[in-house]
């Protein structure tokens, strides 16, 4: 990967509905090499899709939550009853194993605390949990989808 498709994948970060010919200006190519470009990302697994970002305050889902889970069951078959659980519940846009003492770290977006108590239900429900801590966050200082690319060697 070389600097242009760097320049080609921060400016699709940025803008995925760029006409390719506005793309291949702005990274200094003409557009039939800059699309070639494009679906090589494509095919080699870097751009996995293109989404559209959704304002989550216009869709009624601009409370955030993070919920800390730790459990004192560590076997195949708990997490896969608790992957398959969490994957039911839409609110939860975000879930990682964590490190530490949290076990599972989870992002949901929900309207109020009344929706986020109906998710934590839902969540306790047919699950053996050993803690679940919920955190509010007050206010987003920053949101990004764009992943630094500096890194790419």
């Amino acid at each position: 990967m070389d600097s242009i498709d760097r320049k080609i994948l921060a400016l699709l970060q940025e803008d995925a509905d760029i006409q390719v010919a506005d793309l291949a200006a702005r990274v200094g190519l003409s557009p039939t090499p800059c699309w070639r470009r494009v679906q090589r990302l494509k095919a080699s697994g870097v751009i996995r899709r293109n989404v559209a970002l959704v304002d989550r305050g216009l869709v009624n889902v601009g409370v955030t939550v993070f919920v800390a889970v730790r459990t004192s069951t560590h076997t195949q078959a708990w997490f896969d009853r608790f992957k398959a659980a969490i994957e039911l519940i839409p609110e939860v846009v975000e879930f990682y194993r964590m490190s530490g003492d949290v076990d599972y770290l989870l992002r949901v977006v929900v309207p109020d605390i009344a929706a986020y108590d109906k998710v934590y239900k839902r969540l306790i429900t047919n699950t053996q949990l050993l803690d679940v801590s919920s955190s509010f966050a007050m206010e987003e200082l920053k949101f990004t989808t764009a992943l630094p690319l500096s890194y790419i060697e």
